[in-house]
């Protein structure tokens, strides 16, 4: 028996039929994986994807309102049929207006252009769409703000806005009923700095609320300019609650100051006058005191001021 294994033929056999063996397990092994890819592009399988509800309809002469924007479109088939077709999205969904007046419809939800292999359903099989009138007009842009948000003793100047008018459009009756194309500009809390702001517009009617139109543009950029004026003026000291039995000289550390505030407010402005208290004063001192802010004026520069107080008693 052992001179049969030492045999070189036995070895040459042996490996005949061993590769024989691995070769018949690799093809069966990727029989089984194309199978199996084969039997997934082909399962069936379901996909939902929201598409644009697209209007069929004069819009050179009619408006219309009411239908969704997008409606979910469930579909149904082979995997790799969906996926393509959810990837390429090449099909409509639409609601056809061609034949209809105006006023209000319910009308059906349609689908074109899906392979015939697929199926579908819709999230709505009809939306109600009010048809009206088309009406464009050109109209002025108004800026709102809050003038109570910008800091105390500045000036607020006219506020500008880019484009000054626009172009709206929408159903006759809608459009008719605008009062003012509104920029309303959100001022932040005790603001002191120019604000720029590009915002959305509205359209709205002599009470305020808001029409469903569209602005085109729709939005602009609103400047409002916010600013500071200074000027220096003499400091003036005066003496408040003194004794009768006492001579005061009061003398400042510095006999000018800076207000900053508004201009028409600073030009009404020629001193400062600081009430220097003397309750309980006896003898000569150096106090520091605050200085008054009067309206109109944001801030005074420096905010306070050493003052020398010289006390003596009066000889009468």
């Amino acid at each position: 028996m052992q001179k049969f294994y030492d045999k070189p033929w036995f070895y040459k056999l042996f490996s005949l039929i061993l590769a024989i063996v691995l070769v018949a397990f690799v093809d069966n092994t990727q029989v089984n994986v194309n199978n199996q890819s084969k039997v997934q592009e082909t399962a069936s399988t379901k996909q939902a994807i929201n598409m644009a509800l697209q209007v069929s309809v004069d819009a050179d002469k009619y408006y219309v309102t009411g239908y969704p924007s997008k409606v979910k479109v469930t579909l149904e088939g082979s995997n790799a049929l969906v996926t393509s077709t959810v990837n390429t999205q090449n099909f409509r969904v639409y609601i056809d207006l061609s034949k209809l007046s105006v006023g209000e419809h319910k009308v059906p939800i349609k689908v074109s252009g899906l392979p015939s292999q697929l199926s579908y359903k819709l999230s709505q099989k009809y939306t109600t769409v009010n048809i009206q009138k088309r009406k464009s007009r050109t109209m002025a842009v108004q800026i709102g703000y809050n003038k109570n948000a910008v800091a105390r003793g500045y000036d607020i100047g006219t506020a500008t806005v880019k484009p000054e008018t626009v172009e709206v459009t929408g159903a006759l009756s809608e459009v008719k009923r605008i009062d003012r194309i509104q920029a309303q500009l959100t001022v932040p809390n005790a603001s002191s700095h120019t604000i720029r702001r590009n915002v959305m517009l509205v359209a709205l009617d002599s009470k305020g609320r808001q029409l469903n139109v569209v602005i085109n543009p729709s939005t602009a950029t609103v400047t409002l300019p916010i600013s500071v004026s200074k000027k220096t003026v003499k400091l003036k000291l005066n003496a408040a609650n003194g004794s009768s039995k006492k001579v005061y000289s009061l003398t400042a550390k510095q006999d000018q100051v800076t207000i900053h505030g508004q201009k028409k407010a600073l030009d009404k402005i020629k001193s400062l006058t600081l009430n220097v208290d003397l309750t309980n004063i006896k003898s000569s001192t150096t106090r520091s005191y605050r200085l008054p802010v009067p309206s109109g004026v944001a801030w005074v520069d420096p905010s306070s001021v050493d003052v020398r107080i010289s006390v003596s008693d009066d000889d009468d």
